[in-house]
């Protein structure tokens, strides 16, 4: 395992995958620039898929630096973004994040000042906003973004019904400001590595044979190949995730768009998403169609933080049990393509 940067001024690497992200791109990338860099400098790289709406001209202006990502998924331009940064660390921000403080960075770099051999660290929850759309807050209050990782328990985000980040057992010391993962080869895994993780580059470049980088596949991918265990640190912070706002519609696409792109990139990928629980679209199924224990959980959680976002989550159920019914049934029948890259707007 590499050992901690020794540089006194180590460089931080931000990896940001666009794809027409005109709309959303400036409020992040500012987050990142007004990052608090006594000790550490940063660079940002924009891996873009080709964008037609002002995405790249965003990109000049906060003088990031533009890699070209030909095969224009998220996947394939962390991917691409990786392999240009020039970081002891890097940051894997999606352009619908936002860092919530100038802080943020110093504590998500402090655990492996602490921990010399960590891999990466990550938020422990999705920063909570008030004001923001309801879908937002809808993620942010259910750690998850897609409801099925909620209700079969391999979400890594904290929620306010029970307030844990995972329903998986695993083996975690906890520290003041982190809970520190061991996480071992055979065992489930919860679904770490997007919105916000930070690789220690020396660890993640090595793993970077292909033309994709998805997320949780990389650690997968590297307890499988070496039978051993891994460090990883969940800090007791957030980030912010403007998933969806308040588009029900943009929340029908991106559903949409997940399981196609699992099942048309599967043979790429090493985690085994039925490892947590075999009977997950069983127990998916008879929790979105019966309603009631989806509403139970709205009703939970409304009592610990009182938010009319809660009552979205039996509409989330359904909307998604249909959407991944429906493309399960297309790739069953040989009938799925895949997702229109060319015609993609956040």
């Amino acid at each position: 395992m590499a050992a901690l940067s020794k540089s006194p001024n180590p460089l931080i690497s931000f990896v940001i995958p666009t794809l027409n992200a005109a709309i959303i791109l400036p409020a992040c990338l500012h987050s990142i620039r007004r990052q608090k860099t006594s000790g550490f400098s940063i660079e940002i790289i924009i891996a873009d898929g080709g964008s037609t709406d002002g995405t790249q001209k965003i990109a000049h202006k906060f003088k990031a630096k533009i890699v070209h990502n030909p095969l224009k998924t998220a996947e394939s331009g962390k991917a691409i973004g990786a392999k240009h940064a020039k970081g002891a660390y890097i940051a894997l921000i999606d352009s619908d994040n936002l860092l919530p403080s100038a802080s943020w960075l110093s504590v998500m770099l402090k655990p492996f000042n602490l921990v010399p051999s960590l891999i990466a660290t990550e938020p422990i929850k999705f920063t909570y906003r008030r004001q923001a759309g309801f879908i937002e807050r809808y993620s942010a209050l259910f750690g998850a973004n897609d409801p099925y990782a909620f209700v079969c328990g391999i979400t890594d985000r904290q929620n306010f019904i029970n307030f844990r980040w995972t329903s998986l057992k695993l083996a975690v010391k906890d520290y003041p400001d982190f809970l520190l993962l061991t996480l071992i080869a055979g065992t489930p895994l919860p679904t770490l590595g997007a919105n916000g993780t930070i690789y220690r580059a020396s660890f993640l470049k090595k793993l970077l044979t292909a033309d994709y980088l998805f997320d949780i596949d990389i650690i997968s991918q590297y307890l499988i190949h070496n039978s051993s265990s891994l460090l990883f640190a969940k800090v007791k912070i957030g980030i912010i995730h403007t998933f969806c706002e308040s588009s029900i519609t943009k929340f029908i696409r991106k559903q949409n768009r997940r399981l196609v792109d699992y099942y048309y990139y599967q043979p790429l990928r090493s985690f085994n998403w039925g490892q947590a629980n075999s009977l997950g679209i069983v127990k998916f199924t008879l929790y979105s169609l019966t309603i009631l224990p989806s509403l139970f959980d709205s009703l939970r959680g409304y009592f610990h933080r009182p938010d009319p976002a809660w009552f979205f989550h039996p509409l989330a159920c359904l909307l998604s049990w249909f959407i991944y019914t429906k493309v399960t049934l297309a790739k069953f029948f040989h009938l799925l393509k895949p997702v229109n890259r060319l015609s993609w707007r956040q």
